[in-house]
């Protein structure tokens, strides 16, 4: 990066930066040169527009070709800033841990109509497989008065998450726990919602993702096993001896998997009704489950 035509300025070195990412195939190259730039110089998306012609000092010069070499490495621009905006906050978001989606914020969407149409008692939440928390945390803080719960197998996620809870004062209500899906729990210790976003990708096509998720995220919260359905098939099985009668599970699956997810249904009796949703691209994203009233286990 090297100019004869005077100093630096944000304008100049966003357009440079913008032509070098598409040269390189980097998706949304201006949106990531914006971020990029933005978090460099600690300043807003917005005032690299009000501030276009303020020239970078060396220092920041020195620490933007940095972020760029990184990005040009396909390293996802969330694990570069450290956070990534989801539903109404930003989340802390770190290697090791998943980056959370847009379209994951239907399953909050669900959630949230779900259990506004079961009364105004205190309900009681379990997210299994936390990743950063984005979910729980987007739930609890919502609605301070419920219980709510979260479990990872990864202490790294359960530490990003709990960072996250932190530094949402509603999130007061909100416990984590190490722990492979339901492990943790006695079924007893029964739910309202159940609600995941487990690995749902074909093992077999790990391989064929963008290098900024097959070199980056964590394999633990991609690999679904050979069909991607290995935890849906778990959670699904195991699920309706830890909800209260007419407790709901919500899962996120993959955009092919509806009619995989409807033959495992098939195989749970528990479950009284099943529904899915879409994403906002218009695709199959969400299942949503209903445990039986009159089949529920006694306490």
């Amino acid at each position: 990066m090297a100019s004869d035509q005077g100093p630096w300025t944000i304008k100049k070195i966003l357009t440079w930066t913008d032509n070098y990412f598409k040269s390189n195939e980097v998706d949304s190259p201006r949106l990531a040169a914006e971020i990029l730039l933005s978090h460099c110089l600690d300043i807003r998306r917005l005032d690299l527009y009000l501030q276009h012609d303020r020239p970078l000092n060396p220092d920041e010069l020195a620490s933007f070709r940095g972020l760029i070499k990184r990005r040009i490495d396909r390293e996802p621009v969330a694990y570069i800033t450290g956070s990534r905006g989801f539903w109404e906050s930003d989340f802390k978001v770190a290697p090791g841990v998943l980056i959370p989606r847009p379209d994951t914020e239907v399953l909050v969407e669900v959630a949230l109509k779900v259990l506004g149409q079961k009364g105004d008692k205190p309900r009681r939440v379990l997210e299994l497989g936390v990743g950063s928390g984005a979910v729980i945390v987007s739930l609890a803080r919502s609605h301070p008065e419920w219980q709510c719960f979260a479990c990872d197998l990864s202490l790294t996620a359960l530490g990003v998450a709990a960072s996250n809870a932190a530094m949402e004062p509603q999130c007061s209500n909100l416990s984590f726990v190490a722990g492979s899906w339901f492990s943790s729990f006695r079924p007893q210790a029964q739910f309202d919602l159940v609600v995941s976003n487990p690995p749902y990708i074909p093992s077999r096509d790990i391989e064929t993702l963008q290098p900024e998720i097959n070199r980056y995220e964590p394999l633990l919260a991609l690999d679904g096993g050979p069909d991607g359905l290995d935890c849906v098939r778990t959670i699904m099985a195991e699920a309706c001896d830890y909800l209260v009668p007419g407790g709901t599970l919500l899962l996120e699956t993959g955009s092919d998997q509806r009619e995989g997810v409807g033959q495992i249904f098939k195989n749970c009796p528990d479950f009284a009704s099943i529904e899915f949703f879409n994403d906002y691209a218009g695709l199959h994203r969400v299942v949503k489950l209903e445990k039986k009233i009159a089949n529920s286990k006694p306490l």
